[in-house]
């Protein structure tokens, strides 16, 4: 368990119905936050947070993502032939952000089997799995928090939120109690998948982030399929709990739901204020929509 965390994976092999028709053709990882794609911004927090290779788990009609973070030839010569310096450094940049594998996950059943299908590529070692549709905003990465409590606490963290009232039946929700030594720190027992509100363990939601140690992979091998034909990384997860120890962690950092309508158009005004070159602008904007109202 003393391996350093150097590999993420990014399980990016959804249909992305809930942003139809724009993702009939275009990825919904390939949705643009401001002007980067979603999935940039959780590639930019792994490498930030020491991430040496990049693990994207594909589907069909992917290639776009492919396209993204290779060299654009074409694009580049133009830019490189108008003078267009920073523009074509800013493409430059991209292709040559970080290693980056893929592997096609052939069928959509679930998370866990998308997990599944990037262990030839992760090796024998603990990896990390960021969901893209989970935009976090935060000073430290939130999978460098993460990273830091897997290498102090030698086991697999899940991130969690506090999530108060009858939204937490939206969320996989750990059981257990809190860590005496870090009130972030959530000592897991148990996790229950979108529970009835009464019957939620504690408030403690799973949310895209996790930290795991490679014996999750036997794990997810030896899960039976549920609802759909769908292996569910909980039920890997749950397994692995039997005979490793597993914590929740509260992140610094707010987090947005980025495969939601709602939450989309909230990242992308909370980003949009954050760029010095139009956020004072679009903040009196948004302040003369309001005076309208």
């Amino acid at each position: 368990m003393s391996q350093r965390v150097r590999t993420a994976v990014f399980p990016a092999g959804g249909l992305g119905t809930r942003f139809l028709p724009a993702t009939k053709v275009i990825p919904k990882e390939m949705l643009a936050l401001v002007d980067k794609p979603i999935l940039q911004y959780g590639v930019e927090e792994a490498i930030a947070s020491g991430i040496e290779h990049i693990i994207i788990v594909t589907g069909r009609g992917k290639g776009a993502m492919e396209d993204h973070f290779d060299i654009n030839y074409e694009l580049d010569a133009t830019l490189e032939r108008k003078g267009k310096t920073e523009l074509l450094a800013l493409s430059r940049s991209i292709a040559s952000m970080a290693r980056i594998s893929y592997v096609r996950q052939k069928e959509p059943k679930g998370l866990g089997h998308a997990v599944l299908c990037a262990k030839q590529l992760v090796g024998n070692e603990p990896f990390a799995v960021l969901l893209p549709d989970d935009v976090i905003d935060a000073t430290t990465p939130c999978i460098k928090q993460m990273i830091d409590v897997y290498e102090k606490e030698q086991g697999s963290v899940l991130a969690t939120m506090t999530i108060e009232g009858p939204a937490i039946s939206a969320y996989g929700v750990l059981a257990g109690s809190a860590n005496p030594t870090n009130p972030r720190l959530y000592n897991c027992t148990g996790m229950v998948e979108k529970p009835k509100f009464e019957e939620a363990p504690s408030q403690q939601a799973i949310i895209g982030r996790y930290v795991l140690s490679p014996g999750i992979f036997a794990m997810l091998e030896k899960t039976t399929p549920g609802a759909g034909g769908e292996i569910q990384l909980t039920d890997g997860i749950l397994a692995l709990l039997k005979e490793e120890k597993i914590f929740g962690y509260t992140f610094e950092g707010k987090r947005f739901d980025a495969g939601d309508k709602f939450g989309m158009l909230q990242a992308t005004v909370e980003f949009a204020l954050k760029r010095p070159e139009f956020g004072d602008r679009f903040r009196a904007y948004l302040k003369g929509l309001a005076a309208l109202a």
